[in-house]
Protein backbone atom coordinates (compact mmCIF):
# COMPACT_ATOMS: atom_id res chain seq x y z
CA UNK A 1 0.00 0.00 0.00
CA UNK A 2 1.78 3.28 -1.46
CA UNK A 3 1.05 6.73 -1.72
CA UNK A 4 1.54 8.14 -5.38
CA UNK A 5 1.35 11.42 -7.24
CA UNK A 6 -1.79 11.22 -9.83
CA UNK A 7 0.58 12.72 -12.44
CA UNK A 8 2.83 10.80 -14.82
CA UNK A 9 5.45 9.85 -15.31
CA UNK A 10 5.62 6.93 -12.44
CA UNK A 11 8.26 4.82 -13.63
CA UNK A 12 7.52 2.75 -9.70
CA UNK A 13 8.17 5.66 -7.74
CA UNK A 14 5.67 5.78 -5.12
CA UNK A 15 5.70 9.37 -2.31
CA UNK A 16 5.55 7.02 0.80
CA UNK A 17 4.93 3.44 2.07
CA UNK A 18 2.34 3.18 4.28
CA UNK A 19 1.32 -0.78 4.46
CA UNK A 20 1.75 -3.57 3.02
CA UNK A 21 -0.90 -6.86 2.30
CA UNK A 22 -0.43 -10.09 0.80
CA UNK A 23 -3.69 -11.51 0.06
CA UNK A 24 -1.92 -15.50 -0.55
CA UNK A 25 -0.64 -15.52 3.22
CA UNK A 26 -3.07 -13.46 4.72
CA UNK A 27 -0.01 -11.10 6.05
CA UNK A 28 -1.13 -7.13 6.82
CA UNK A 29 1.09 -4.53 7.89
CA UNK A 30 -0.63 -1.02 7.38
CA UNK A 31 0.38 2.26 9.75
CA UNK A 32 -2.99 3.71 10.46
CA UNK A 33 -1.53 6.80 11.25
CA UNK A 34 -0.43 7.76 7.99
CA UNK A 35 -3.00 6.22 6.09
CA UNK A 36 -5.60 8.88 7.95
CA UNK A 37 -3.02 11.70 7.26
CA UNK A 38 -3.07 10.61 3.73
CA UNK A 39 -6.58 11.01 3.38
CA UNK A 40 -6.79 14.15 5.31
CA UNK A 41 -5.06 15.70 2.79
CA UNK A 42 -6.97 14.26 -0.32
CA UNK A 43 -5.46 11.04 -1.33
CA UNK A 44 -7.91 8.85 -2.81
CA UNK A 45 -7.72 5.13 -2.11
CA UNK A 46 -8.45 2.19 -4.50
CA UNK A 47 -11.53 0.89 -4.34
CA UNK A 48 -9.85 -3.09 -2.77
CA UNK A 49 -7.49 -0.79 -0.52
CA UNK A 50 -10.41 1.38 0.81
CA UNK A 51 -12.22 -1.73 1.59
CA UNK A 52 -9.20 -3.22 3.35
CA UNK A 53 -8.84 0.06 5.10
CA UNK A 54 -12.88 -0.67 6.55
CA UNK A 55 -11.94 -4.52 7.18
CA UNK A 56 -9.28 -3.04 9.24
CA UNK A 57 -11.48 -0.53 10.75
CA UNK A 58 -8.95 1.98 9.97
CA UNK A 59 -12.05 4.19 8.48
CA UNK A 60 -15.99 3.90 8.19
CA UNK A 61 -17.94 3.47 5.87
CA UNK A 62 -19.55 0.94 3.29
CA UNK A 63 -18.06 -1.30 1.47
CA UNK A 64 -17.42 -0.43 -2.33
CA UNK A 65 -17.60 -3.13 -5.20
CA UNK A 66 -14.04 -3.53 -6.32
CA UNK A 67 -14.69 -6.07 -9.44
CA UNK A 68 -16.58 -4.30 -12.39
CA UNK A 69 -19.69 -6.14 -13.83
CA UNK A 70 -20.09 -6.63 -17.39
CA UNK A 71 -22.48 -4.37 -19.16
CA UNK A 72 -25.01 -6.29 -20.44
CA UNK A 73 -27.00 -6.35 -24.28
CA UNK A 74 -29.40 -4.21 -24.70
CA UNK A 75 -32.61 -6.02 -23.93
CA UNK A 76 -35.38 -5.60 -26.48
CA UNK A 77 -36.94 -7.54 -28.63
CA UNK A 78 -35.19 -10.32 -30.26
CA UNK A 79 -35.58 -9.89 -34.32
CA UNK A 80 -37.32 -12.70 -36.02
CA UNK A 81 -35.09 -14.80 -38.38
CA UNK A 82 -37.61 -15.65 -41.25
CA UNK A 83 -38.18 -19.43 -41.25
CA UNK A 84 -37.11 -19.57 -44.96
CA UNK A 85 -34.60 -17.59 -45.99
CA UNK A 86 -33.75 -16.05 -49.26
CA UNK A 87 -30.93 -18.70 -49.98
CA UNK A 88 -33.11 -21.33 -48.67
CA UNK A 89 -35.80 -20.34 -51.12
CA UNK A 90 -33.23 -19.74 -54.35
CA UNK A 91 -31.92 -23.53 -53.44
CA UNK A 92 -35.81 -24.27 -53.43
CA UNK A 93 -36.32 -23.22 -56.96
CA UNK A 94 -33.32 -25.14 -58.03
CA UNK A 95 -34.54 -28.82 -57.62
CA UNK A 96 -30.59 -31.19 -58.51
CA UNK A 97 -30.87 -32.93 -61.85
CA UNK A 98 -28.59 -36.23 -61.45
CA UNK A 99 -25.87 -36.56 -63.94
CA UNK A 100 -25.66 -39.09 -66.18
CA UNK A 101 -22.63 -41.18 -65.48
CA UNK A 102 -20.14 -41.67 -68.32
CA UNK A 103 -17.52 -44.42 -67.79
CA UNK A 104 -14.27 -43.04 -67.27
CA UNK A 105 -12.81 -44.44 -70.08
CA UNK A 106 -15.24 -42.44 -72.36
CA UNK A 107 -14.75 -38.60 -73.04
Amino acid sequence: VVTDKRRPPRAGRFVEEVGFYNPLTKEKILRGERIKYWLSVGAKPSDTVYNLLIKEKIIEGKKIPAHKIAKKEKEGPVPEVPKESAFDKALAGKEEKPKPKTPKNEK
